[in-house]
């Protein structure tokens, strides 16, 4: 049979399956002798071992699409990238660092800007136009909204994404907003930081609608680019690319 992995939790991965089972597996040893680790979001083939239990043995994984170091996830279509704008303040610095993360897997983003019912400083009309100017998809509303619930969904159906932003922006409630059978722990905000209690403790897949999967990661407070140079650095910034074009200095030579 063949599914997809949708958490790996204490050597047993569960495969969902088109049906709508799960099946815990345990990896064959083969995939330790190769050195393969199975992740979240892959495709996978697999033995039933027990039908009325709901277990077996995870036999191959088979070709990825792409591959993500932070989180270890699989076979992504898109991110979907969530910031609040009051509580946490948003680190723009860190939303940036993101979308060149992004950018350097060659995955489309979605911006939400979260808590516009909080919003009194206008700063969502502000990040929309900065953000759709730079050629993102932008979207603002809060996850109290069942029209954030419908926009949302419509970018997400027949595509796996994976959902990303620090703690205590609202993932977590927006996933119980678009997934009422799994509801998942929301954490109260610390008083004391204004930072995001961590509530989500591993990358799970969840199955939504149709034929769509949600990635749902544990938050960052701080996000390091590996082997990207100063030159490199631009590619990253879609912004850049139309005024690079009719620069008369040639790229090497900055």
């Amino acid at each position: 049979m063949e599914g997809k992995i949708i958490k790996a939790i204490a050597g047993f991965y569960y495969i969902h399956t088109e049906q709508g089972r799960v099946y815990a597996c345990r990896a064959r040893g083969i995939f330790r002798k190769d050195g393969l680790k199975p992740l979240v979001g892959d495709n996978a083939a697999f033995s039933v071992l027990d039908e009325e239990k709901g277990e077996g043995s995870l036999d191959a994984v088979l070709p990825r699409k792409n591959v993500l170091i932070r989180p270890a996830v699989a076979n992504v279509d898109q991110a979907l990238l969530v910031f609040a704008l009051r509580d946490p303040e948003p680190n723009l610095n860190l939303l940036d660092r993101f979308l060149v993360y992004m950018g350097m897997q060659d995955i489309p983003v979605i911006l939400y800007f979260n808590k516009t019912d909080l919003d009194q400083e206008g700063r969502a009309e502000r990040y929309r136009g900065i953000y759709e100017a730079a050629g993102y998809q932008v979207l603002c509303g809060t996850t109290q909204s069942e029209e954030t619930a419908a926009r949302i969904r419509q970018v997400l159906s027949g595509k796996t994404t994976v959902l990303a932003g620090p703690s205590g922006v609202g993932k977590s409630s927006l996933t119980n907003l678009l997934h009422a059978e799994e509801r998942m722990e929301v954490g109260a905000l610390s008083e004391k930081i204004r930072r995001g209690k961590q509530t989500t403790r591993h990358t799970e897949l969840f199955s939504l609608f149709g034929n769509a999967y949600l990635l749902d990661t544990p938050g960052f407070t701080s996000l390091t680019l590996p082997g990207l140079s100063e030159k490199e650095l631009g590619a990253y910034y879609p912004e850049f690319q139309a005024p690079a074009a009719g620069c008369r200095f040639p790229a090497a030579s900055m």
